[in-house]
């Protein structure tokens, strides 16, 4: 019992030294989001592992609802598609299994959320490199390690954690307050 109210402490310590840290950045990355989904423009998500599922839950959230009946807003996962995934993976290698999908599905405007706990994932990384090119706005959302990958993002959104688990878990709580600020837009 103590581990599990330990874990619980290191979680409620996590996500209260990311309102300390983060707050600011956390709106000014939602502002992002609902400023390109107001003008027609997209929300792309990526990541690998439990980041991938945040990515899918974000996207879900966006395309269907979230708290309250609104219109479905254009967000894709880039982690959805096996046919893409594997072809990417065996053609091009998996480095660029989100890049070539950003490449083929992003335009100007649209927003890139590049989610990797470590900020090193070189697939991530890619993805924001082409996003970049293609003229998109991007989000990083990572943990307290940040780079490589904030430095090629507009806004980082870093969780003062290194700790997988505290990561995630402040991940989707942070992809649950843009869903609030969507909602409101809507």
């Amino acid at each position: 019992m103590e581990f599990l109210s330990n874990s619980l402490q290191e979680h409620l310590k996590t996500i209260q030294l990311l309102i300390d840290s983060s707050l600011p950045k956390i709106e000014q990355s939602g502002q992002l989001i609902c400023e390109a989904l107001s003008s027609g423009r997209k929300v792309l998500l990526c990541g690998n592992g439990g980041s991938a599922a945040d990515a899918q839950h974000i996207a879900a959230e966006l395309v269907g609802c979230y708290e309250k009946q609104r219109r479905s807003w254009p967000a894709i996962a880039l982690t959805t598609d096996t046919s893409a995934l594997t072809a990417v993976s065996n053609d091009l290698g998996y480095e660029q299994v989100f890049a070539r999908q950003v490449t083929g599905l992003a335009q100007a405007g649209d927003v890139l959320i590049a989610i990797s706990t470590s900020g090193k994932s070189k697939n991530v990384l890619r993805a924001a490199e082409a996003a970049r090119e293609i003229g998109c706005k991007i989000i990083a959302l990572t943990g307290a390690t940040a780079e490589p990958l904030g430095s090629r993002c507009d806004v980082v959104v870093a969780v003062p954690s290194t700790r997988t688990s505290r990561v995630q878990e402040a991940h989707i709580t942070v992809g649950h307050l843009w869903c609030e600020m969507v909602d409101q837009i809507s």
